[in-house]
């Protein structure tokens, strides 16, 4: 399951508003950084079949087999501090990050 907040969400749809179309988005992972996993978003405009689909806040989720395993149980928020913005991952299945905060270990 993946979780959204209020804020995360109105986010999420505010940028498929003004772009005018697409499913939801993918949440998924890739290999980078220094503890090696960073998480990747991309707006869906045609989920893939074998997709997981979870719906939070009435935004659709998506989210690849292979990245379920390193994802389930993810919350996600949007958050503004200063002149900085942006998600913040709070994922259950993280066992450490590096210092900078780009990528996570499980």
């Amino acid at each position: 399951m993946i979780e959204l907040t209020e804020r995360a969400a109105k986010h999420i749809r505010d940028f498929l508003d003004n772009r005018g179309k697409g499913e939801g988005i993918r949440v998924g992972i890739r290999t980078a950084g220094c503890s090696g996993l960073a998480y990747v978003l991309e707006f869906v405009d045609e989920p893939d079949a074998n997709d997981e689909r979870f719906v939070s806040q009435d935004v659709s989720i998506f989210v690849d087999p292979k990245s379920m395993v390193y994802l389930n149980g993810l919350h996600m928020d949007y958050v503004v501090e200063g002149l900085n913005e942006g998600f913040r991952f709070s994922n259950p299945n993280q066992k450490g990050e590096c210092g900078c905060g780009e990528s996570f270990t499980v």
